[in-house]
């Protein structure tokens, strides 16, 4: 007589089981996203966002611990939520959106303020994140890669994502052992991705559809896991992670 065993289920250990992450922008898109994911692998969430009600909503949605209406890009509000905030294990920053202007149409007071929200923000975030974020935590910010091969009107974005990176690695040493990471994005179907684009972001879905290696866009879901796999491998600092699904390297 012969008798069979079912093979055992895996359990599935929650990765960041008693950790609290701080998502600055977690209202919507890769922001919320990650919220939501870290919230499924057993950390607790914090959200921040400029819209009250809907970072209301978020949070609902993602059972967050606390949430805080401000803008990110004020260093005063920024300081004084982490005077408030508790020690925290990670803190990602997806607030700010890009700047696509050719040089004649600039507007050089929106610039400056754009900088600020940018590589400003980053160096008041890391500053204030020093006594905040355990050893070993991280911070991990958002760049991006579609500005990294010159073309009209992309002047001050390929500024930024040519800064940002050595901007990561330097702060990787200047707050060790937090470590620091920039996540590089390409075009992501997400809300402020609609918003940009209008009626013109159906055709840009197909574009990237027919023309990237990966044969479809990259969602807020292909960010937030990269971002929670940052999180989770200690062994990750100072480095830059391309996700664009190829776009770099296509005529799209």
């Amino acid at each position: 007589m012969s008798t069979s065993t079912s093979p055992s289920a895996v359990q599935h250990e929650p990765q960041l089981l008693g950790q609290t992450i701080v998502v600055i922008g977690g209202s919507s898109g890769i922001g919320f996203e990650t919220a939501r994911r870290a919230r499924a692998e057993g950390a607790r969430v914090i959200l921040t966002a400029r819209n009250s009600e809907r970072l209301k909503q978020a949070a609902t949605e993602v059972d967050a611990l606390s949430i805080a209406a401000f803008d990110a890009t004020d260093p005063d509000a920024l300081g004084s939520f982490f005077r408030g905030l508790p020690v925290v294990d990670h803190v990602m920053v997806t607030a700010g959106r890009p700047y696509y202007r050719r040089l004649v149409e600039m507007d050089f007071t929106t610039i400056r303020d754009l900088f600020g929200q940018h590589l400003l923000q980053a160096l008041y975030v890391a500053r204030n994140a020093i006594d905040k974020v355990r050893p070993g935590g991280t911070l991990i910010f958002m760049g991006g890669t579609g500005a990294r091969r010159p073309a009209m009107g992309l002047s001050i974005a390929s500024a930024m994502t040519a800064a940002f990176p050595a901007l990561t690695a330097s702060l990787a040493l200047e707050v060790a052992p937090v470590r620091v990471n920039l996540i590089a994005a390409g075009f992501v179907d997400t809300p402020l991705s609609a918003e940009l684009l209008g009626e013109q972001l159906e055709k840009r879905r197909r574009q990237l559809r027919t023309t990237l290696p990966i044969g479809r866009v990259v969602r807020p879901e292909d960010v937030a896991a990269l971002a929670l796999h940052i999180m989770t491998n200690t062994a990750l600092t100072g480095a830059t992670y391309d996700i664009d699904g190829g776009q770099q390297y296509v005529a799209a």
